[in-house]
C-alpha cells in the first residue's frame, strides 16, 4: 500500500502512527544521520528548532480511470544568499524563539514568515521523532495537512522556491538513496532522494525517511 493508494485513509493512518505530543528535546533523539553510523555532533548547547512537514491532499481528475485522492509534500529551496544551508531543500521552519508557545507554534510561525502559509490553513496531524541534525539542531517535525487552496508567497530573503513532490515518490523506499560526502574532515553518510533537478538530502531527507518508517514499518 502506498501513499496514493491509501487515499483518505492516509490521514487516519497518520493519526494512529504519529506522536500526539512533541518529543522531549532533552531526551536522546531517535532520528538523525547518526543512525547511519555517523558520530553524534559535538555541539553544545544543542539548539531547539521546529519544522512543518506539509502534506497537501488533492483530488485527481474525476473524468479519468484514476480518479481519487493524491497527496504531495510541500518543500522549499532556501535562498542562495542565506548564511546557513543556502540553496538547500528544506521544510518551512527554524529556531524555536522564546516567545513561541510550543514547537507547533514555532513551526506555524516560520511557515507563515517563509512561504505565507497562515496557521488557519494547516491541520496538525502529529509529530515525528525528534531529529538531531549534524549542525546541532534538535528538530521537532510537525506533520500537518495543508488546505489545497493555499497559494505560496515565498519570502525572497529566505526562500527561492516552493514546490510539491508526490508523496508516493517520497514514500517509495527504492528512492531512499544512501550518499556520503566529506564534512569537517569526516566522511558522513546521509539519505538523499533526488527528484528531477532537486536534490533532497540531509536532515530533510532524514525526516522524510522517518515519516516512511512511522507509516510503513511493521
Amino acid at each position: 500500500m502506498t501513499a496514493d493508494t491509501m487515499g483518505d485513509d492516509l490521514v487516519a493512518r497518520l493519526g494512529a502512527r504519529l506522536f500526539r505530543d512533541p518529543p522531549d528535546s532533552a531526551a536522546p533523539p531517535v532520528a538523525g544521520d547518526h543512525a547511519l553510523g555517523n558520530p553524534l555532533p559535538d555541539i553544545s548547547p544543542v539548539r531547539d528548532a521546529a519544522v512543518l512537514v506539509p502534506l497537501i491532499r488533492r483530488a485527481t481528475d474525476e473524468r479519468t480511470a484514476e480518479s481519487g485522492v493524491r497527496y504531495s509534500m510541500l518543500l522549499t529551496r532556501r535562498a542562495a544568499g542565506l548564511r546557513q544551508h543556502p540553496a538547500q531543500i528544506a521544510f518551512p521552519g527554524g529556531k524555536i524563539d522564546p516567545g513561541d508557545a510550543s514547537p507547533l507554534a514555532a513551526a506555524l510561525r516560520e511557515a507563515d514568515e517563509e512561504i505565507g502559509l497562515p496557521a488557519s490553513l494547516v491541520r496538525p496531524l502529529g509529530y515525528l521523532d525528534g531529529y538531531l541534525s549534524a549542525t546541532g539542531y534538535a528538530i521537532v517535525p510537525v506533520v500537518g495537512l495543508v488546505d489545497a487552496r493555499f497559494s505560496p508567497r515565498p519570502n525572497p530573503g529566505e526562500v527561492d522556491d516552493v514546490f510539491e513532490v508526490p508523496l508516493d515518490f517520497l514514500m517509495n523506499v527504492n528512492h531512499h538513496e544512501r550518499h556520503a560526502r566529506e564534512w569537517h574532515g569526516t566522511l558522513r553518510h546521509y539519505y538523499a532522494m533526488p527528484w528531477g533537478d532537486r536534490y533532497i538530502w540531509g536532515a530533510t531527507a532524514g525526516i522524510i525517511r522517518n515519516l516512511y518508517e512511522r507509516l510503513y514499518a511493521p
